[in-house]
């Protein structure tokens, strides 16, 4: 995907930043705990946010002390982080593509992307990066990977009819993977583990990070119908549905949900971090 394809459909995110901010799941304090604990950042380390979306990860960046300065290219996005975010007095929020924001000199101990780096030009993202972290600095990695587990109910195993009717032989149809495929996928990865996958097409990363840590954690939201939905809402994959598709499906997994399910599902998630430090 190119650069401008990338963000044009990460803005789609910027239409609905309340429904983001509701229903997108957080990063469990496990995860940050194990951030801390790997990159040995001080209280007020300086720590730059590429993505912040509505401040799910930057509130808990803010309340570990750290002096966060969060870029979000979403100008609705940032105007609600600012709002959520208005009570910490060591964030900044600024509107502003990564590729594109005007550092003005400022250099950091850590860069973290939660959810975000994906949306990153690969060809230009990992240079950045590491132009814009101090020597030693640190790049993490924050995502939340949808899985299943082998016995257990699955909200797209029991709609995938559905999904075909209204969306017939869309790529993005599939089942989750499994739980522990994903964990010992993630844990025995190196720099291609980072959520960096693209960086095999920009060039060999190796020369700007050291090698990648992995930390995963099990976490899990829990949805009626209705709510369910409105998750699915919140995703790029649904958002890039004409809305002719997307509201009628929407409606149709929410009445399946509330008929055959007894209202009440799980999506479950293994949240991932990696992290890996700068080379000088």
């Amino acid at each position: 995907m190119t650069g401008a394809g990338r963000h044009d459909l990460s803005r789609v995110f910027n239409e609905v930043p309340e429904l983001y901010d509701r229903v997108r799941p957080g990063y469990p304090d496990e995860l940050f705990a194990d951030l801390v604990s790997l990159a040995g950042l001080g209280e007020g380390a300086p720590v730059l946010e590429v993505g912040c979306g509505t401040g799910q990860a930057t509130r808990s960046l803010a309340a570990l002390g750290y002096a966060v300065t969060a870029v979000e290219p979403g100008a609705e996005l940032a105007a609600l982080a600012r709002r959520r975010l208005a009570a910490f007095g060591n964030v900044a929020v600024e509107t502003s593509t990564f590729e594109e924001w005007d550092d003005r000199g400022a250099r950091f101990d850590a860069l973290v992307a939660a959810s975000s780096w994906h949306w990153i030009d690969p060809s230009t993202g990992p240079r950045r990066a590491h132009d814009v972290l101090r020597p030693g600095g640190w790049m993490a990695v924050l995502s939340n990977i949808v899985v299943r587990r082998p016995g257990e109910p699955e909200v797209y195993a029991g709609t995938a009819d559905l999904h075909e009717r209204f969306s017939p032989g869309n790529p993005g149809w599939g089942h989750p993977p499994l739980e522990d495929e994903v964990r010992a996928a993630n844990e025995g990865r190196g720099l291609e583990g980072w959520g960096l996958e693209d960086w095999g097409q920009a060039g060999d990363p190796s020369g700007l990070f050291g090698p990648a840590t992995a930390r995963c954690h099990p976490t899990v939201q829990w949805f009626d119908g209705e709510g369910f939905a409105d998750l699915l809402r919140s995703t790029s994959l649904y958002r890039a549905l004409d809305r002719e598709i997307r509201e009628p499906l929407l409606d149709a997994i929410a009445e399946r949900i509330r008929t055959r399910m007894g209202d009440r599902v799980a999506r479950r998630y293994l949240s991932v971090l990696r992290i890996g430090q700068r080379a000088s």
